[in-house]
């Protein structure tokens, strides 16, 4: 049986008692802990490779440390009595074990408290269609899809059916009955999980991540067929979204993946976290992208699909805007300062330019960037 060890659960206490978001355990190196986008150290006692293999590997069920044996990287669950449950991800390091374990949620947090816009509670219960989100890794997708299923949960008796590498966030049933089924210990791969996806009777279905054609091909099937999906993407915003799903593909199959998109691609939400001025955290930027006939013939047309970011930036009647539209909304709030805003926009001239026609007057002239740091 997996255990946690006294100190581990001590350094997993550390982290929610900062509000950190990950901890992280190297052999010959002092336990690290991220704190509002920041790694800090967690205490001055360095571990022994022995000591941080024997912890890792302890935490792991039987088959995850098979297959990490095999492979030398696993993706697993803990749970820390008061703590609540961690995403770790194992992998080894100039031969030696290493682990990240993410905080999550003890259930799902509601879109309204994440702040997000209700364009995204409307996006989540959609009848039918595929609906991403996206953005780098610790941007918050999984918190961000967990909400959507939430509110799906709370309002629609459906089935929902979840594929999940590992399962993160527990779903209690509300209207809806959830399933939920994680790689490794409910199902072998993800293949035969989404070959028999179709015949467990779903009207919602959740896939962890599109990270192949195959996984797309499946996604884009079951949304074709009237189902919602709901997946994640590592993509910057809605233009790269499409882009990428399209190039999963050979380029003889590709008129057809495009036409599929086009009708069935809902909408895409990006996020990234940035800093808060007042230095309490961060707060999630948001690139929201929704189907209309616009961005449909955008996707459809190869000469189109290079001008999504304009029709996502001209389709506020929808409930869409990029990045650098919200972004604009932070700095002249006051949420977020100009020098933070300027790493994290998408076109930083492009960004002062616009910021600067809303009329908002800067205490101090923005310092020179030479490009995007997204």
């Amino acid at each position: 049986m997996p255990t946690l060890s006294p100190e581990l659960t001590d350094l997993l206490a550390a982290v929610h008692r900062l509000d950190g978001s990950d901890l992280h355990l190297r052999g010959d190196a002092v336990p690290k802990i991220r704190v509002s986008g920041e790694l800090r150290p967690a205490g001055a006692s360095t571990w022994s490779p022995d000591q941080v293999s024997r912890t890792v590997r302890d935490a792991m069920s039987e088959h995850v440390l098979a297959d990490f044996e095999q492979t030398w990287e696993a993706d697993f669950a803990v749970t820390a009595a008061g703590l609540g449950r961690f995403r770790v991800n194992a992998f080894r390091s100039r031969g030696q074990d290493g682990a990240v374990f993410r905080r999550i949620s003890d259930g799902a947090v509601p879109l309204e408290q994440l702040g997000m816009p209700d364009v995204v509670r409307r996006l989540a219960l959609r009848p039918r269609g595929l609906v991403l989100v996206t953005g780098p890794t610790g941007s918050g997708k999984s918190t961000t899809l967990s909400a959507m299923v939430d509110a799906i949960n709370a309002e629609r008796a459906v089935h929902i059916l979840t594929l999940e590498d590992p399962i993160e966030v527990v779903h209690r049933e509300k209207r809806a009955t959830v399933t939920q089924r994680e790689l490794g210990s409910d199902t072998r791969d993800w293949p035969a999980a989404l070959r028999a996806a179709m015949r467990q009777d779903p009207d919602v279905i959740l896939i962890g991540e599109l990270r192949d054609a195959d996984t797309v091909r499946a996604a884009l099937s079951a949304a074709e067929t009237g189902h919602v999906v709901l997946s994640s993407m590592h993509t910057t915003d809605a233009r790269e979204t499409v882009l990428r799903l399209i190039d999963f593909f050979p380029a003889h199959e590709q008129p057809r993946v495009r036409a599929a998109l086009a009708v069935s691609l809902e909408g895409v939400v990006c996020q990234r976290l940035v800093p808060r001025r007042d230095q309490q955290g961060r707060v999630c930027v948001l690139e929201v992208a929704v189907r209309d006939a616009r961005f449909s013939e955008a996707v459809a047309d190869p000469d189109r699909t290079h001008g999504l970011t304009d029709v996502v930036a001209s389709g506020s009647y929808s409930g869409m805007q990029t990045f650098d539209q919200h972004l604009i909304r932070l700095v002249t709030s006051g949420t977020v300062d100009l020098d933070t805003a300027l790493v994290a926009a998408t076109n930083p001239h492009d960004f002062t330019v616009a910021l600067r026609r809303t009329g908002w007057a800067p205490e101090q002239a923005p310092r020179p960037v030479l490009e995007s740091a997204t």
